[in-house]
């Protein structure tokens, strides 16, 4: 990127705390209103409800599993939080404007993705409860399919700028966005948000069949903890999508900073709808539809994105 401007390292961390803070608070707000809406139940209420649940939470009794791993149960929110502030920190919120201006900024938002299937596994492995340790290996076990998917659709995303840095993907994006120029991708990694966060057809970590899975035998804060944790890194994943596949701050008129968060906010939504719409699918079918048709459909994106280049 050029011009860019270097944030001191409190200046960071307050842009990424505050980031954080409002994204947590929309996405959780577009959840409830995304199940609600389904439900047939009035919205009105909704934006009070997240902070009535926090409340709620932070006085609840924590209850504590025979013999648990603590600090293991301690540190996988901990951990998932702070990948998701981490994978915020390479991409650029307006024109110039990027916490960590790397030049492999793709590669570092895989790397938190890859990251975050340990504090998962954490998750369930730490309470020393059957059902949780089931709902952690579960998700080690179809994690590869998330991450290559991941991994294809964002080097496409990457040829056209001819390089790994997101904000230089942006500004690729000047004359045509990615999500026409490379239709598969955006579609392909939305699909990987919907795994990594748990949410909807792909919530094989905390799911109802295994009774909450990694989450059965949280409560009160840890719970809290968990659930703020999943909406940071939905907050993540919709900027990355925002930044990579939709041009960005890129847009008419408004300041560039607007577009980008105007064009988060839309993917959080989509996300929660998806989360509160589609059902769950079995891990086993999930893994052969991905083997079978998405990673077959990630190499034609990646295929469209060479050629396109060329």
């Amino acid at each position: 990127m050029n011009d860019v401007e270097q944030l001191s390292a409190p200046a960071a961390v307050a842009v990424i705390g505050a980031v954080l803070v409002v994204g947590v608070y929309l996405s959780s707000v577009l959840g409830v209103m995304a199940f609600r809406s389904i439900a047939g139940y009035p919205l009105r209420a909704a934006p009070a409800i997240p902070a009535r649940s926090a409340r709620r939470l932070m006085r609840q009794q924590v209850v504590r599993t025979e013999r648990p791993d603590m600090l293991l149960w301690v540190l996988a929110p901990a951990a998932y939080l702070g990948l998701a502030a981490a994978a915020l920190t390479v991409i650029p919120l307006s024109p110039g404007v990027v916490v960590a201006d790397v030049r492999t900024g793709v590669v570092l938002f895989g790397a938190a993705e890859a990251l975050a299937i340990v504090a998962f596994f954490f998750h369930g492995w730490s309470p020393n409860s059957p059902l949780a340790l089931v709902g952690g290996y579960r998700f080690v076990a179809v994690a590869l399919s998330y991450e290559l998917l991941s991994m294809f659709v964002l080097i496409g995303a990457a040829i056209p700028a001819e390089s790994l840095s997101i904000g230089a993907i942006v500004e690729s994006q000047a004359g045509l966005w990615n999500v026409i120029r490379q239709p598969l991708g955006l579609p392909l990694f939305l699909i990987v948000a919907l795994g990594v966060t748990f949410s909807g057809p792909l919530d094989l970590l905390d799911s109802n069949d295994l009774a909450g899975g990694g989450s059965v035998e949280d409560s009160g804060v840890q719970r809290l903890a968990w659930q703020v944790a999943r909406h940071a890194m939905r907050v993540a994943f919709a900027a990355c999508s925002a930044a990579v596949f939709l041009g960005g701050w890129q847009g008419p008129i408004l300041p560039g900073g607007v577009w980008m968060a105007l064009k988060t906010l839309a993917v959080i939504a989509l996300l929660a709808y998806l989360d509160a719409f589609a059902a769950r699918i079995s891990a086993e079918r999930f893994v052969r539809i991905a083997w079978g048709v998405l990673l077959p459909l990630a190499f034609l994106d990646l295929l469209i994105a060479g050629l396109g280049a060329l």
